[in-house]
């Protein structure tokens, strides 16, 4: 007798990988805090993410939407204005450095960058640089919808019994006058790149980790009892201003925010790590969950990661619904995904 004779099959990989097809695959995550039906969850992050809020209300799930649309907007109008995507109007999150800057905006541990992007006639906000197809009439106009945001941010935190974060990126774009990181390059989706106060940084693991450290200690002041699941995006990342190679700068950050994933989760009780990226870019699953362009995900593929989140929050009582039954109309169109960082595209 040894230590792994009394290991369970999925501690192996040809029991539970190798002889099997990916779609009998099971077992690959069992959160270590019990997530109730009606719990309170909310969610952000990168594009990937953007499924999570639908398919939790389609499972009956208490997905919490912080700022729904006025009612006077229909549905594709409130799309179009990021209304619903997450549970609040901040646009794709992309990386721990921007997460940590809207929630110390939202309560008011950092001052708020009052600085705007305009074309002439109408104001956008760099920090949401596509939350508002034609923008904003004044750059009071544009602050009084980001207050907005901010206020649900507040109420989400303060509320919420989980928070689901999907890690998108590692390379950003700073200010280097105020500090300020941008969701997305200025000069790309809005504003115009000025290369004086526009610096490409690429983060490192320490500073990730720190920077989603401190995002869980303020989260932490402000609701004790609000869990967490990280998860890392599986969708490549569309183009790099590394010295590197498109692949090995994805690889690159992929691997860097799995391993904060993991750090995190170990050091901190009321944090999980949910396995979209393994579940999908692995090599067992052959690639067969990404579209032709080898970037963006298939409908399949997102309901394969899905059922292996909700199995794996699933009780005893509660068998969830299985892959085969899932219709893929449950999840946007693709076209329907608001993914910024896809525009990069269109300058190449």
């Amino acid at each position: 007798m040894n230590p792994y004779s009394s290991l369970a099959s999925n501690k192996f990989w040809r029991l539970s990988i190798a002889e099997r097809d990916y779609f009998s695959i099971s077992q690959v995550w069992t959160p270590k805090f019990k997530i109730q039906k009606d719990a309170a969850i909310i969610t952000a992050g990168s594009c990937f993410s953007q499924n999570m809020g639908k398919e939790l209300q389609r499972r009956g799930m208490n997905w919490h939407n912080a700022e729904p649309a006025p009612d006077d907007l229909c549905a594709r109008e409130a799309l179009d204005h990021n209304y619903g995507v997450f549970s609040f109007r901040t646009g794709n999150i992309y990386t721990a450095r921007l997460l940590l800057q809207w929630l110390q905006w939202a309560f008011d541990e950092v001052p708020q960058s009052r600085e705007t992007w305009n074309n002439g006639e109408r104001y956008f906000d760099p920090f949401r640089p596509n939350i508002s197809p034609d923008g904003f009439e004044s750059p009071q106009a544009m602050w009084a919808s980001r207050e907005d945001t901010l206020e649900a941010i507040r109420k989400a935190i303060s509320s919420a019994d989980l928070f689901v974060f999907t890690m998108g990126l590692t390379e950003a774009w700073l200010n280097t006058a105020t500090d300020v990181v941008y969701p997305m390059c200025p000069g790309t989706v809005k504003g115009r790149f000025d290369e004086r106060l526009h610096k490409a940084h690429n983060f490192a693991f320490a500073e990730i980790l720190s920077d989603f450290q401190e995002c869980i200690d303020l989260i932490g002041r402000h609701n004790p009892n609000l869990r967490l699941v990280f998860t890392v995006s599986p969708v490549p990342v569309t183009a790099t201003f590394t010295t590197h190679h498109v692949l090995t700068a994805s690889t690159y950050t992929k691997s860097v925010l799995r391993a904060v994933a993991g750090q995190l989760e170990a050091s901190n009780e009321n944090v999980e790590y949910f396995p979209s990226y393994e579940l999908v870019a692995s090599p067992p699953m052959n690639g067969v969950f990404y579209s032709p362009n080898k970037r963006t995900i298939t409908p399949t593929g997102v309901r394969f990661v899905m059922d292996h989140f909700f199995n794996g929050i699933s009780s005893a009582d509660q068998t969830l619904q299985g892959q085969s039954e899932i219709s893929t109309q449950s999840f946007l169109p693709t076209e329907d995904i608001i993914c910024e960082e896809e525009l990069l595209d269109y300058y190449k």
